[in-house]
């Protein structure tokens, strides 16, 4: 399963649109939150919103996580050791009040597991790539994946 993520905070129907013509393609189920966004998809599953606990056992379940570029859910691909790609915002597109999204991509490219998409033309590859991948537990540290739990930790409850 793919699991599409696009934050709670806004939608983001650019990504959605280009996940719901992809989705035939694909040989294996894709679900989206979608968030706030407009766009309805015709090809994979979709919610508005799902809660903390069903998105980590999605999570858990995933072979691909596709996603704007938010480091939330960049830290938690990482801690289920689950490919990602990363689909950023752009503000000139009126996505997001700044690109701070495209900074992001820049610092995380060519990390393992994650791989990026800046456009909808780069999205099939990206996810191709990605689920080729398989499970990347083998590719990050030990260290690396201590300080995402830490990170995890400190996010979801404020203590370490």
């Amino acid at each position: 399963m793919i699991l599409v993520t696009v934050g709670m905070q806004l939608g983001f129907d650019r990504l959605i649109e280009a996940m719901d013509a992809i989705a035939p393609q694909l040989d294996t189920p894709v679900i989206a939150q979608t968030g706030k966004g407009t766009y309805q998809p015709q090809n994979m599953e979709a919610r508005v919103a799902i809660s903390p606990r069903e998105f980590e056992a999605l999570v858990a379940q995933s072979r691909l996580i596709v996603s704007h570029a938010g480091i939330g859910t960049v830290l938690t691909a990482a801690r289920y050791s689950k490919p990602v790609v990363l689909f950023p915002r752009r503000a000139g597109l009126g996505e997001h009040r700044n690109d701070h999204q495209l900074a992001t991509i820049a610092n995380l490219a060519g990390r393992p597991g994650i791989l990026i998409a800046e456009n909808e033309v780069d999205l099939a590859p990206a996810i191709k790539q990605g689920l080729a991948l398989g499970d990347i537990s083998h590719r990050v540290s030990e260290q690396a994946a201590s300080l995402n739990r830490a990170i995890a930790l400190f996010i979801d409850t404020g203590k370490l």
